[in-house]
């Protein structure tokens, strides 16, 4: 009795500190909001594509196999069998974390193709009710726009509210790769928002993209959208748990390990975790280094990354941490009980995170804002360049 009350009282603090959001409607989305099925199979055509003998020996299982074998695979294909593989599992390749990027590409761009014809298809059935038809239009428009000239779609998942994420450079020929985790309410339909584009994992990305050439103009930097885990609805229940974070985790390390084998940095990718995504990023943090060189884990606007200080994260990286005074995710409880809650606040003096300034950002979404100390910061922590980073101000 005693935990449901704290359960109840855990939701309930963070449903209330939505209110300072937007007046009132986000506590109430999150009092209606439904909990999310995580999303934590292989995707559609995988089951196919193990099955799949006609080159006379196994095709890398999409749920086991590690990024060095796939790399290993395609690696020894003929480019007729490679062009075959992408024209019938474009869902498989498109999301097979080794596999050549240009080759995810590809495969992708089929794979959204296929999604936007069957949503408009939909959209244009009579004998669906018109919501339905609404929904699917939308969906058409969606993934329609995807398909833009130039846009570097690295993975793409049509199921449930859809998973996408992108490149914003050359990952070729990056020196620095940062790969931005979002954290509640992204997804295919709020990837990229041409109204307020930094509540939206591609604004943000190409913000700190442009940042990065800002300060070091010709450098060769890329940066990764990455929506690849399904995120909480709202300020509901799944954004009180970490549920959704511990089945994303394992996703979050795929792309890491595949990096390592499909580009070459000249130190491992700095990862950007905003709000729900520093509770994804602190589940990975245990197992995505290998003692080599230190992982940058830069954390902002964060309701917590499950833990109670940086050295349970541990040795392989280095947690650099902000919160701007008019964040509302301030007033979200810093503590965890009985599987509720995020644990210790990573801007708190004993949390062993290195502090950065974001003066100028304004609330939850605005530490990538023109002119931020925080935008700054990160595209300074994105180089590498850590004498650069501005610190706030030490009370004593």
């Amino acid at each position: 009795m005693q935990r449901r009350r704290v359960k109840r009282i855990l939701i309930g603090a963070f449903a209330a500190s939505a209110v300072l959001v937007d007046a009132g409607s986000a506590a109430a989305q999150a009092a209606a909001a439904n909990e999310q099925v995580a999303i934590t199979t292989p995707p559609a055509g995988s089951a196919a594509w193990v099955g799949d003998h006609s080159l006379g020996r196994a095709l890398p299982d999409p749920a086991t196999a590690d990024a060095r074998t796939v790399a290993a695979f395609f690696a020894s294909l003929t480019p007729e069998q490679t062009t075959r593989l992408i024209a019938e599992y474009p869902l498989v390749v498109g999301n097979l974390d080794g596999a050549p990027v240009a080759l995810r590409y590809q495969a992708n761009r089929l794979a959204i193709a296929a999604e936007s014809d069957r949503s408009r298809a939909r959209a244009n059935d009579p004998k669906l009710d018109a919501d339905t038809r609404a929904l699917a239009l939308s969906r058409a428009n969606d993934t329609n726009a995807l398909l833009d000239k130039g846009r570097q779609i690295l993975a793409f998942d049509p199921r449930g509210r859809g998973l996408v994420s992108e490149v914003y450079g050359d990952l070729g020929s990056a020196q620095r790769v940062a790969v931005l985790v979002p954290g509640s309410d992204a997804d295919l339909a709020r990837f990229d928002r041409s109204v307020d584009p930094l509540r939206s994992p591609a604004g943000m990305a190409r913000a700190l993209v442009a940042e990065e050439h800002r300060q070091a103009p010709g450098s060769h930097t890329a940066v990764i959208a990455w929506t690849g885990y399904v995120t909480p609805s709202g300020l509901g229940p799944d954004a009180a748990t970490s549920r959704l974070a511990d089945a994303a985790a394992p996703r979050l390390e795929r792309l890491l390990d595949g990096l390592a084998v499909t580009s070459s940095p000249d130190s491992p990718p700095a990862l950007f975790c905003h709000s729900y995504g520093s509770v994804v990023c602190g589940v990975a943090a245990p197992k995505i280094h290998d003692g080599a060189a230190t992982t940058d884990m830069v954390v902002f606007g964060s309701p917590g990354m499950g833990v109670q200080d940086a050295a349970e994260l541990g040795n392989g990286v280095q947690v650099w941490a902000t919160r701007n005074p008019t964040d509302w995710i301030a007033n979200v409880p810093y503590l965890e009980v009985g599987g509720l809650g995020h644990g210790a606040d990573p801007t708190g003096a004993d949390f062993g995170a290195q502090q950065v300034s974001s003066a100028g950002a304004a609330g939850h979404t605005g530490y990538l804002a023109a002119n931020t100390a925080s935008l700054h910061n990160f595209g300074s922590i994105a180089l590498g360049d850590y004498q650069n980073v501005s610190h706030p101000p030490t009370t004593g």
